[in-house]
């Protein structure tokens, strides 16, 4: 990466920006591989600034911005004291969403984005991190899989009308330190 990468935590001012972010990542990574109008339903009960602003004010979320050169290209969403039934853990964090602009996979992004997310659950006292990552996307899954991520478990995710299938994955925060 050419140009320097600044991971740093949301504020309320950047609301605005991070739903259309959040929503132009949902959209160039699964709308290929569903109905438009399940995509709209989605972006349209997740993704407004709104919304965005109040998990940016969630003091049970921690929410990270990738920046180059003032441009978002990418965020992570850490949610604390949320869990899946089956994640066999005390004190649990959930990687909530991690996205970033296609333009920029392969950059180097997700990976320091991953690893402000282990720095932010092991400030917090978290013992592991878990997530949910559709079935059906490969891409995701072997980068999970590189940063020590396996697979415990599964749950429906329901894209607008839609039920799926994501899979859980968790990882035990002392064995993250030297993945990705």
């Amino acid at each position: 990466m050419k140009k320097k990468l600044l991971i740093r935590p949301a504020t309320l001012s950047d609301a605005t920006s991070l739903a259309a972010l959040a929503e132009r990542t949902f959209r160039e990574t699964f709308a290929a591989d569903n109905s438009g109008e399940n995509i709209d339903l989605h972006c349209a009960t997740r993704f407004s600034a709104e919304i965005q602003g109040q998990e940016i004010s969630d003091p049970q979320m921690t929410t990270l911005l990738g920046e180059v050169a003032g441009e978002l290209v990418g965020f992570a969403q850490l949610r604390l004291a949320h869990t899946a039934a089956c994640i066999k853990a005390d004190r649990p964090a959930e990687l909530h969403r991690i996205y970033v602009l296609n333009a920029w996979h392969g950059r180097g992004v997700a990976r320091e984005l991953m690893h402000a997310v282990y720095a932010a659950a092991a400030r917090a006292g978290c013992d592991c991190i878990w997530l949910g990552v559709w079935e059906r996307n490969p891409r995701a899954i072997a980068f999970y899989h590189k940063c020590g991520f396996s697979v415990v478990g599964d749950h429906p995710f329901m894209l607008g009308r839609d039920r799926q299938r994501d899979l859980i994955l968790t990882a035990q925060l002392d064995s993250l330190s030297s993945v990705a």
